[in-house]
């Protein structure tokens, strides 16, 4: 498995942790309760999620067509906040790439439909975010 898909399945795991532990959960508290750090990427990822989890939810909102974002499966929501992160403030990544990665652990990770889901809620978010 590649590097980056590596940290952005640990990206995955972490952030839905996060979700999990509730609106309270720390970023810093998690990481350091890690008995081995995560990969730098993977923590780039939870943290530029974390910091900009309010507008990347809003960008979710937006081009989701009757889902609110609250109602989707907690794992796509993270694979989206990861994707929606990456799309929007890791420029050097191709959309394409964004997109099958998040497509590839949808497929390993949440339900049968997250997938094409996902590509197409991407893909709105990609063309806003990169115009």
């Amino acid at each position: 498995m590649a590097p980056r898909r590596e940290a952005r399945e640990r990206a995955l795991e972490l952030c839905y942790e996060l979700e999990a532990r509730g609106v309270d959960a720390d970023v810093d508290v998690l990481l350091a309760a890690l008995s081995a750090p995560p990969d730098p990427y993977a923590e780039r990822l939870v943290r530029g999620v974390d910091e900009h989890r309010e507008e990347i939810d809003a960008l979710l909102r937006k081009h989701s067509e009757h889902w609110a974002v609250e109602r989707m499966p907690a794992v796509d929501r993270a694979l989206l906040r990861i994707g929606g992160y990456e799309l929007g403030w890791e420029p050097e990544l191709s959309t394409a790439i964004v997109i099958d990665e998040a497509v590839e652990l949808a497929d390993r990770y949440s339900t049968r439909d997250s997938s094409r889901f996902m590509n197409a809620l991407l893909s709105r978010v990609g063309e806003e975010l990169r115009a």
